[in-house]
C-alpha cells in the first residue's frame, strides 16, 4: 500500500490518508446496506469525492448517477444524464423505491450522447456504467467526443471479484441468459427462459461486461487504439477501481 501511495499526487495522498487502509475508518450505521453512504463501505464514497476534488473543474455531466451522484468540488457544476426521466427510472428500478434519485437534466443514451455537441464538456463522470455498455470501446470514444481538449473522464468500475459477478468467468454473447443463471442464481430452465425474456422486453440494464483490476488495465491499454489520453490515476477503492483519463487533443 505504501508503494501505491507514493505514486499518488501529494495533495491526494493527504486527502486519502484517513480513508484508505491504515487510516481511521468511519463507523457503519446499523441497518444501512454496505455500499450505501453510511454503510460499512462508506469510505468508498469519501475516496470518490477526494479524487473528484483533485481533477474536476468547470461544467460537465454525470451519466447514470441514480441515487449516488458523485460529490464534486465547488469548482465543478454537473448536469445529470440518463436514458429515462426520473419518474420512469423509478418504475424501471422498483428496487430503488424510496431512494432519492437525482433529477435527470438530459435524457439520452449514455453510450452515444447524441444530443451533446463535440467538445462541449469539461469533464464526464460515469460510475458503475462501463460494465453496462454493449460496446465499451465505442462508448468511451463517444465520451471523449463530447469532452474538450484536456477534459477529464472519471470512472469507477466494479471489480468482479467482489461483486455479484464473481461467478462469471467472462462475458459471452448470451449476456442476458448469463445474467439470469449466474447473477440471479436461477437453475430451473423454464424460469431462466422467462426471466431472460422479461429482461429483454423491459430493456433492463445488465452488466454486459465484467473486469477485475488487471483486466481493466488491459482494457485501458487497448483503448489507446481508439482515443488519445494521459492516465492521471488508477486507484483500487475497495470493491471497485477508479480511473481518471485526460483527453489529449
Amino acid at each position: 500500500m505504501e508503494s501505491v501511495r507514493r505514486l499518488l499526487p501529494p495533495a491526494l495522498r493527504r486527502r486519502l490518508r484517513h480513508l484508505v487502509p491504515g487510516g481511521a475508518a468511519a463507523p457503519a450505521s446499523p441497518g444501512v446496506p454496505a455500499f450505501e453512504p453510511g454503510g460499512e463501505l462508506a469510505n468508498l464514497h469519501h475516496v470518490r469525492g477526494a479524487v473528484a476534488g483533485m481533477f474536476l473543474r468547470g461544467a460537465g455531466i454525470e451519466i447514470g448517477a441514480l441515487h449516488l451522484p458523485l460529490p464534486v468540488p465547488p469548482t465543478a457544476t454537473v448536469r445529470y444524464v440518463d436514458r429515462m426521466r426520473t419518474p420512469d427510472l423509478r418504475r424501471q428500478y422498483v428496487e430503488m423505491a424510496g431512494l432519492p434519485l437525482v433529477d435527470v437534466d438530459i435524457v439520452d443514451n449514455g453510450e452515444t450522447l447524441a444530443t451533446l455537441g463535440d467538445g462541449t464538456q469539461d469533464f464526464v463522470v460515469a460510475n458503475h456504467f462501463l460494465e453496462h455498455c454493449q460496446n465499451p470501446f465505442l462508448t468511451v470514444q463517444n465520451l471523449f467526443r463530447v469532452m474538450k481538449a484536456s477534459g477529464v473522464l472519471y470512472m469507477a468500475v466494479p471489480d468482479k471479484r467482489w461483486s455479484f459477478d464473481s461467478d462469471r468467468a467472462c462475458t459471452t454473447v448470451e449476456h442476458f441468459e448469463e445474467w439470469t443463471r449466474l447473477v440471479n442464481k436461477r437453475t430451473d430452465e423454464a424460469i431462466v427462459e422467462e426471466e431472460t425474456r422479461h429482461l429483454i422486453n423491459i430493456d433492463y440494464s445488465i452488466h454486459f461486461h465484467v473486469w477485475g483490476a488487471a483486466e481493466l488495465l488491459a482494457f485501458l491499454a487497448a483503448l489507446r487504439q481508439f482515443v488519445t489520453f494521459e492516465m492521471e490515476l488508477f486507484l483500487r477503492n475497495g470493491p471497485e477501481s477508479i480511473f481518471v483519463l485526460r483527453k489529449i487533443a
